[in-house]
Parts: C-alpha cells; structure tokens; sequence
C-alpha cells in the first residue's frame, strides 16, 4: 500500500511537470522591435538595395515576412498608442505630442504589458516613448519622481527618451527619475523660473550659427542641445544629457542588462522601441557612409546592428528558441523631415531619398493616408513554432493585444482593447488569411477591404477609391465608376467610427 501511494504521489509530480513544461513551451518570451520612420522598402528582405540590413534580412529568412502588415495610423503617437492599448488614437483624440504633454494612455485602458502581466510575464520598455508623461493636472516634477509613466500602464521596468530625440528634455529616464541628474544644475522643461540658476541652451531661432551638426530646415530650432535644434526649450540639466551618436549604444546595452538579468522561469516581454531612424539622424561615426546613402541610410544600418545585438543577446542567453521576436515600424518614411542632413534630393516630381524610396511600390509615407504610410516591415520569428516563408495576410498591429490572448488563453474583458481583434492564426503562419477588413488613419480616415482601399472625403478632396489588386500605387481614384463599392465602404468605416466599444463587434 506505501508503495502504491508513493508511485501515485511520483505519478501526480511527474504529470504536474509535464503540465508545467507545457504550460513555459506555449508562454514564449515576446520581443517587440520598433523602428522608427522605417518603411516598407527601407530593409534589404523588403528589396532595398543601398542600405544593407543583414540582421533584419536574417530575422526575414528565419521568419514570416509579412507583404501587407499595418500599424494602424501614419504618424508615432497614435500608432504606438493603438498597438500598446488596442484602441484606434482618433477616438481619444491621440496626435503627436508635444515635448510637455501628458499620459495619452489613461489609468482605466487595459494594455498590452498588462495582458502579459497577468499571464505571469515581467515587462520591460527600452527606448522611445513619446506617448506622454505626468496626469495633466500638475507640471511633471523633472527633478523628483517622473510620473505617471511606463510605470503606471503595465511596465515593470523602463528606460527611455521620454519624448522623442528631435524634443526636449533631452535626457534618459529610468524608471520614475532622470539619469545622471545633478541637484546643482535642475531640469526645466518649457518654462524656468525666474529664480532659477541653471545651464542655458541657445535658442535656434536667434541663433542659428549653434546649430553646428546640421541645420534646421523647419520647426526644429528651439533649445539647440549638442549643436542639433530641438522642439520645445529646456533649461539645466546638462550633466544628464544624452549624446545623440551614442544613443543606440545605450539602448542596446540596457536591452541586453535587461535580457540578462531576467528570471530563469519566468517568461518576458521587452519594448525595445528605437529611435532610428527617426530624425536628427545621428548614426554613431562607426556606422557612417556604411550605406550609400546620407543619414537616413546609415541610421537604418544602426538601426540593423541593434537588432542584431539583441538577437545575439537571445542566443547568448539560451533564449533564442523560445522567444518570439517581431520587426516592425510606427509608420511610413520620412525623408526632410525638419533637418537639413543630406537625405532628401528634389527632382520634378517628388522627394526621394538619393534613388532610394523607402515606401517600396507604395504611395505616401509618413503622415499621409495612402499605403506607404502604414504598410510597413512586419516580421515574426519564432523558432520551430512559426514557419519560416512570406505572408500575404493582411494584418494590423493594433491586434497585438487580442492575438496574444488568444495565445495565452485570456479572455478579455468588455471595454479591454475593443479595437482589438485576434489574428493569431495568420501571425504564426497557420493560415494566410487577416483580417478582411481594417481601419487606416492619418489627417484622416480609410478602410481597406481585400484588395480595396477607401479614403474618406476630406476638406475639398471627394472620395477616393483603389483597387490595389490593380493599382498597387493607388495613381488612378476608380470612386466615380464604383459607387455601390464606395456606399459599401463608406458605411462599414462610419460603423467602424461610431462602434461605441469598438470594431471588435462588427462582423468580418
């Protein structure tokens, strides 16, 4: 009878392991790799041919590339606000930000770090923020506890530029304090006292000489911090300020500390949210002239280094095979995008980036409703769970929170994510169908349909409408000669706006 109750009771153990083993293989860490301004035809996998990406083009090999891949609108704030929360950024009135605005992310919304939480995972975000900080009521205290933050949305952990590296306050923070920050010389973000005896910058605008890395071209010439104008005026804190050729370095090493340093049975989710190769491009001087481009050309070689160091710091670990690992970008390219840095060339019809268009055969970039401003690199590589091949799916990242549910086997509550809708089944390469339908935003609204694409009517500008399955470059507005397509759409983008708990509820 011992016996019996001792080979039951090693039974039980052994069936507990396996369970609990079961449970780690389906509970992979998540790496999130953001880019900047990157667009679809910025990475050698996606057919650039003057920027070489081999760590992005290896993440592709290894990996499912997707060909129709979204972020759910064509500027940072709301696209890094929709992935994050699950939520479309015009519905709360999301837009870039200012360098002293506050949290866009509200104590009630459920987010992603959140989801990951409660499944048991430590998070992390390592990078560009510019989702705001501080509650709006009182000014952010930059020489106390930074916050509201990362901190108060899901985070664990978190080491950023608070804004982005074109605002001030050019400084790190980690966690609820600024880096390096010396009592003697406080931080001023937008108005200093009267009283206050701190580090002045010049100001760009009547002193344009101090701009000595490169010129503003337009709006970036307020506090000029390491010879580069900003938005926005700082005053003091000097011992804390960043330098702009480094700031990839520090971002990596602080990815790696944090990859290191994880707990051996607890799985992990890192934000690593880069700036390249958002502008003022400064490419550490080891990485220039390393395309053939200008900056914008070499910054994305940076921007592939980092993403190789991190990829090394998985292997280092062991964690390769268990982790799964996304590229992608906050929306379209940029070109001169408030510097003078050499990227953009004019010919008669359009701005290129020296022969190179980072949009691929798409039309429009960064800020415009057209594909090339949120179809962007979107890659998954996880080893031996997700086949290595491309996907044609069309998939958005504001899905991410409804996805990885579905994966982690939580059900979200009513009001969690509700612009969220799972394509779990299309991200692991199990099926090669999206979503057949989505929203796309910009100064304005569009819808895709399959192969249609919709633009709201805007201002003076009527309705448009494409077929991409025809017009990849959306040149030719077929809206006159489809106007039951154009009612179709018309109506499903004005149920979409009017959902009250989003678009979740609307049929397929």
């Amino acid at each position: 009878m011992g016996m019996a109750l001792v080979r039951s009771a090693l039974l039980i153990a052994l069936m507990s392991l396996a369970v609990a083993t079961g449970t780690a293989a389906e509970r992979p860490n998540i790496v999130i790799i953001y880019g900047d301004d990157v667009g679809y035809g910025d990475l050698g996998a996606y057919g650039a041919t003057l920027i070489p990406t081999p760590n992005l083009d290896r993440l592709a090999a290894e990996g499912l590339r997707f060909t129709d891949g979204h972020c759910s609108a064509a500027t940072c704030t709301p696209s890094r606000f929709s992935m994050l929360t699950g939520i479309h950024g015009f519905r709360h009135g999301v837009r870039v930000l200012p360098p002293n605005a506050p949290m866009t992310i509200k104590p009630q919304m459920f987010t992603l770090p959140q989801l990951f939480k409660q499944a048991g995972y430590k998070t992390a975000v390592i990078g560009k923020w510019h989702l705001g900080i501080g509650d709006g009521k009182t000014p952010v205290d930059w020489n106390g506890d930074v916050k509201p933050g990362p901190l108060e949305v899901g985070f664990d952990y978190s080491f950023l530029l608070p804004s982005t590296n074109d605002r001030v306050p050019c400084v790190y923070v980690e966690n609820h304090r600024v880096v390096n920050l010396q009592e003697a010389d406080p931080l001023f973000v937008g108005q200093k006292p009267a009283s206050a005896m701190v580090t002045e910058y010049p100001d760009g605008k009547t002193h344009p000489e101090a701009m000595t890395y490169y010129r503003s071209s337009h709006g970036h010439n307020n506090s000029v911090i390491n010879g580069i104008g900003r938005i926005g005026f700082q005053w003091g804190g000097q011992s804390a300020l960043w330098n702009d050729e480094t700031m990839s370095d520090v971002f990596v090493t602080q990815a790696r500390k944090y990859i290191a340093s994880r707990e051996p049975d607890q799985p992990f989710f890192l934000y690593f949210s880069s700036q390249d190769i958002h502008v003022p491009r400064a490419p550490h001087p080891r990485f220039r002239g390393k395309s053939k481009l200008s900056y914008r050309g070499d910054a994305m070689v940076q921007l592939d280094w980092s993403t190789g160091e991190i990829l090394k710091a998985l292997e280092e670990q062991g964690l390769a095979e268990n982790t799964l690992v996304i590229f992608s970008s906050d929306n379209g390219p940029v070109y001169d995008d408030g510097y003078e840095d050499g990227t953009t060339v004019h010919t008669s019809t359009q701005e290129v980036d020296r022969g190179h268009d980072g949009s691929g055969p798409y039309r429009g970039g960064k800020y415009q409703i057209y594909e090339g401003g949120t179809r962007v690199p979107l890659i998954i590589r996880w080893p031996g769970k997700v086949k290595p091949g491309v996907s044609a799916a069309m998939v958005n990242q504001i899905d991410f929170i409804a996805s990885f549910a579905e994966m982690l086997d939580i059900n979200l509550a009513s009001g969690q994510a509700p612009d969220s809708r799972s394509t779990l089944a299309a991200l692991l390469g199990k099926s090669s169908t999206g979503q057949a339908w989505m929203l796309e935003e910009a100064r304005g609204l569009a819808v895709r349909k399959g192969q249609w694409k919709y633009v709201a009517a805007q201002g003076k500008n009527g309705p448009e409408l494409y077929n991409l399955s025809e017009d990849i470059g959306e040149q030719t507005n077929i809206a006159a000669e489809n106007p039951l397509m154009v009612d179709e759409l018309q109506s499903l983008l004005q149920q979409a706006v009017d959902a009250e708990a989003g678009i979740r509820q609307l049929a397929r």
